[in-house]
């Protein structure tokens, strides 16, 4: 049950959209009751309450707790927080290019932009950040450090670090910079992954996604014969509706409509979306890589091109976020980003896997149940299905870290070793040739013993969950000498991990030492040589005949 201060908080919201409400005659009386109801009671609590109210920290909790009530994408974006919310639609910051982060209380670099000036002054992942422009960053927060790094292009940021050196020191360096306007790419990568197939990799639908993934398809085409075509969306959040638009529009031809929205009452959102320009190519063999990390303008994308029988999607089930958001202004420069329509993609489905109308008592949402989907038909005729993400015509998981790996990469020893390693070493081979030495593999494992590492297994947590019950139920003083067995046999079979897991963590390690020398660009093409999933794409595309058969109709 509700305290009575969050009931309270609850009614605080209406006020500030007093003046921007439409109201409907079922709902005008109550909307209005409610209104009069909350400027009432904040009236009397202003006059009565015991301490001084705080209007806007009680104002933001009544919107959060209001917000929070319908569905994770409708928020409320206040005036502080909009150059954050532009960088998100946009793409664009006026800054040094890099990302930072904290890592035992310093705020350091973990990634500089390719091409821009951090990366052109020669910063690197593990670069401690302690002075900015004179003043002191240590032990600051890392929003506070971001907004000492951005500023107006074409000014200078004179930023002070430490640099690990090749014998474990640290030194001390000042780096001058010019703020530049940047321009987060969509497209971070493309290029052959043998000698005709293409593989471009979209991460985002910010302004200018689709002209990204033209130029770069462009820029294949003008160098290669290509035989086919990999487009990576795993992992992609989505971003602007026109931009999805615009990447389908590559693949198929003009006037084609790619998906359709329909909203509650107004006309305004209910609208179809046709293809505009003329395409680049529409007849080479496409595959598009998707997983449950690709939602909202990459589920368009990999769904209009499904349905229209223009693409084979191979992977895993997609995110399942067929929601349209619009953005509505507020008084006082603030915007209110509100959940207005679902989207239909060309066979007519919606692919939204939440019913956010319809909650558990407990507040928990539904999920739409695999009974309840309906049928629908691709331009060939082929069979999918709604209400859930898109599926893949192909399935292929993604390889699982194990659990000593994804300990390693959590708790950053991966990151720190490669940063050592680049402080060791100037220079390495072509990112697609470096291989770790078994060598320096196991100078790695050695390093992590003599760091303060453990990690927990599945296992090792199911046996003390055991533990805990059988001693509540009287049961471990007759299990005592097995359970001990088993704890020391599963602690020496722990002792074997990074042999047994061997080829996994080296690649990892791989990939993260090759970043410190040829950044995204150069992680990216590390990360395929173990990638399944992509090796499963590359196998459907030089088989003409598979190809055909999948988008056949059955």
């Amino acid at each position: 049950m509700l305290s009575f201060k969050r009931k309270i908080l609850l009614l605080l919201l209406p006020v500030a959209l007093l003046g921007t409400l439409a109201f409907t005659n079922v709902s005008y009386f109550e909307i209005t009751k409610n209104l009069d109801i909350f400027a009432t009671l904040y009236k009397e609590l202003n006059t009565f309450y015991v301490d001084t109210l705080q209007p806007e920290k009680l104002m933001r909790a009544g919107i959060h707790e209001m917000l929070t009530n319908l569905d994770p994408y409708t928020e409320f974006i206040p005036e502080e927080e909009m150059d954050d919310y532009r960088t998100q639609t946009t793409g664009r910051y006026g800054g040094i290019g890099a990302l930072i982060g904290v890592k035992n209380d310093w705020v350091i670099i973990t990634d500089p932009y390719e091409g821009f000036p951090a990366a052109r002054a020669g910063l690197r992942a593990g670069d401690k950040i302690f002075e900015v422009n004179g003043k002191s960053a240590k032990n600051y927060k890392t929003e506070q450090v971001s907004a000492m790094l951005k500023g107006k292009a074409g000014t200078e940021v004179n930023v002070k670090i430490l640099r690990l050196q090749a014998d474990g020191s640290e030194k001390e360096m000042e780096v001058k910079m010019i703020r530049e306007e940047i321009k987060i790419k969509n497209v971070p990568y493309y290029g052959m992954l043998n000698d005709k197939i293409g593989y471009i990799l979209l991460s985002g639908f910010t302004d200018r996604a689709g002209a990204e993934v033209k130029n770069a398809l462009t820029a294949l085409e003008s160098k290669h014969k290509l035989k086919g075509l990999v487009l990576d969306l795993r992992g992609n959040p989505g971003g602007l509706l026109n931009e999805a638009i615009n990447v389908a529009n590559i693949f198929v031809d003009k006037n084609i409509e790619i998906v359709s929205t329909k909203g509650k009452s107004s006309a305004d959102w209910n609208k179809s979306f046709y293809s505009l320009n003329d395409p680049v190519d529409l007849k080479i063999p496409l595959v598009v890589l998707a997983d449950g990390g690709s939602a909202s303008a990459a589920e368009i994308v990999s769904g209009s091109l499904q349905d229209l029988d223009r693409a084979v999607v191979v992977g895993e089930r997609t995110y399942g976020k067929g929601l349209v958001q619009t953005t509505l202004s507020l008084p006082f420069n603030g915007k209110l980003k509100v959940t207005t329509a679902k989207y239909y993609i060309p066979s007519g489905r919606c692919i939204q896997a939440i019913n956010y109308a319809e909650k558990n008592e407990d507040g928990s949402v539904k999920r739409i149940p695999d009974s309840l989907k309906v049928a629908f038909k691709t331009k060939n005729g082929r069979t999918v299905y709604d209400g859930g993400g898109v599926d893949p015509d192909v399935k292929a998981e993604g390889e699982k870290l194990s659990n000593i790996a994804f300990s390693l990469v959590t708790k950053s020893l991966l990151f720190d070793y490669a940063n050592q390693y680049r402080a060791r070493n100037e220079k390495i081979g072509d990112p697609k040739q470096f291989t770790l030495s078994d060598a320096a593999y196991n100078e790695f494992v050695e390093w992590v013993k003599k760091q303060d590492y453990t990690y927990t297994t599945r296992s090792e947590k199911l046996l003390e969950d055991f533990k805990k019950t059988a001693e509540k139920e009287n049961y471990f003083g007759g299990l005592q000498v097995d359970f001990e067995a088993m704890e020391k046999t599963m602690q020496s079979d722990k002792q074997k991990d990074f042999e047994k897991e061997k080829a996994q963590i080296k690649s990892l390690l791989e990939e993260e030492i090759i970043a410190r020398y040829y950044l995204t660009s150069g992680r990216i093409q590390a990360s395929q040589k173990w990638d399944k999933e992509l090796e499963k794409a590359v196998e459907i595309l030089n088989d003409e005949k598979k190809m055909k058969e999948i988008l056949a109709k059955k």
